[in-house]
């Protein structure tokens, strides 16, 4: 059995491992790589011939795993990809928005190449797939629901385990035979939080001999002083009671806003606030949020129970999805307090610059931060504290209030991560391999992991591991 890792490594984005079994080769996971120096068409550069991978086994639907999967299906790939049926409704989702997203990027500049010798003039003009590669991605999809084993071949079993993070999100575990001996390996994806609005607690994985696992919130622990509820709760009283205020959560449209939505959903449906009016401004969410229906066996006991006693979790009196751009525009002429929720998290795009626009001078607008944003956004910059942003060829000053809570984070914290692992049958497992974020936070983590008595390591992009 051989390991190479061919992505996040370390790194966050663009996670891919090669699983090479007696000549079989299994491709976990095929995210985009998109950190800041890297340019997106790069990604078309695979380090081994599409043609070649036998099988593709997908964690779960965000584009840092499944991004480039239609690149790969267009550069020769022929076989499945196994995931478990709501990554296959979320991935095809969020990879058509992609395509969009990539002829925007073209319709505005075009894509600079760093050598000539891995770009053609032809290659600088299109983006890396069409819609047409992303049918042909979801054709592939071959569905697997949470800890059924499944029988690959003689030599290669695989199960999903579920994580949490995102709805459909699973571990991967490989029960492996060679010479007569068996194997087992796991890879996380990444590893969701306990108690997390909508989506299941993470399970325990079995006994596992080498384990490939995301390293994001190494070193960091997630703030636990009140629940996503309680902080909801006193920033809306703040904003849109105590004075006639808007507040504007900027989030992502797959996973944080279907959280969010549900949990302002128990809040007023026990009338522990007034009928603020609240908007989701999103159509790719209100998409996901239809996908998130169809799933209905996939999300929390919490979530299953209410729905029971209450109805759908994502529907509520005061509650308007907005579908059209001209319904988008007409919230800004909403004079009396109100939530709205938008996208994209980090303010680079989407129907949310508008809010922001005509807000970010306004006194009475707070404006919610509930995820990461990455350096160089303008969600970075505000949080910053700048007082003035530019939005639309125009400096404004920044009159708004700006609040940040990391109670959606969908990502398990250190404490999280080792707690997972702690959880597996020590006397097995034989090495660990950190990918999937930062240096410093991989660091943390395998100091933290030594001290603790596992062997671990921080591969490099292209390492290959003899197993």
């Amino acid at each position: 059995m051989k390991l190479t890792v061919w992505g996040a490594a370390q790194q966050v984005t663009g996670s891919m491992h090669l699983l090479e079994v007696n000549n079989y080769k299994i491709l976990i996971d095929c995210g985009l790589d998109y950190e800041n120096d890297v340019n997106l068409l790069e990604n078309i550069n695979f380090p081994f011939l599409p043609s070649e991978i036998d099988l593709v086994v997908l964690t779960h639907a965000h584009i840092d795993h499944s991004g480039n999967l239609p690149t790969l299906v267009r550069l020769g790939f022929e076989g499945q990809i196994l995931c478990t049926p709501p990554t296959a409704d979320l991935t095809q989702l969020l990879l058509a928005d992609s395509v969009n997203i990539f002829l925007g990027k073209l319709n505005k500049k075009p894509f600079k190449r760093r050598s000539k010798k891995h770009h053609h003039n032809h290659q600088q003009q299109q983006p890396l797939y069409l819609q047409k590669h992303v049918l042909d991605t979801a054709d592939r999809m071959v569905t697997i629901g949470f800890n059924k084993p499944f029988q690959i071949r003689e030599d290669i079993e695989l199960q999903f385990i579920p994580t949490g993070h995102l709805l459909g999100a699973a571990a991967v575990h490989f029960k492996v035979t060679e010479a007569g001996k068996t194997k087992t390996i796991a890879f996380t994806g990444d590893i969701g939080r306990k108690n997390y609005p909508v989506l299941i607690n993470p399970e325990n994985l079995p006994e596992t001999d080498f384990l490939v696992t995301e390293s994001t919130y190494g070193g960091r622990l997630h703030t636990a002083t009140e629940s996503i509820e309680e902080t909801l709760i006193r920033v809306i009283k703040e904003t849109c009671i105590n004075q006639p205020g808007r507040l504007i959560i900027p989030a992502f449209s797959v996973g944080r806003t279907q959280s969010l939505v549900y949990t302002l959903n128990k809040i007023f449906s026990k009338n522990l606030l007034p009928p603020v009016p609240v908007f989701v401004d999103s159509p790719m969410a209100i998409m996901a949020t239809d996908i998130y229906r169809k799933h209905q066996r996939y999300v929390n006991e919490d979530a299953r129970s209410f729905y029971q006693k209450n109805g759908d979790e994502f529907e509520f009196a005061n509650l308007s999805y907005v579908k059209e751009l001209k319904e988008s525009k007409e919230i800004s002429n909403h004079f009396e307090p109100c939530i709205i929720i938008s996208s994209a998290g980090m303010l680079e795009g989407g129907r949310i610059q508008d809010h922001l626009f005509y807000n970010i001078q306004n006194f009475y607008a707070t404006i919610l931060f509930i995820g990461y944003c990455a350096k160089n956004t303008l969600g970075y910059r505000l949080l910053r504290g700048d007082a003035v942003v530019r939005l639309r060829g125009r400096d404004l000053s920044v009159f708004a209030t700006i609040k940040k809570t990391d109670q959606l984070s969908g990502h398990a914290d250190h404490h999280g991560i080792m707690e997972y692992i702690k959880a597996m049958p020590k006397t097995s497992l034989k090495k660990i391999f950190l990918v999937h974020g930062e240096q410093e936070s991989m660091l943390a983590l395998q100091n933290a992991l030594k001290d603790d008595g596992y062997e671990t390591i921080i591969p490099e992009k292209g390492m290959i591991f003899e197993l």
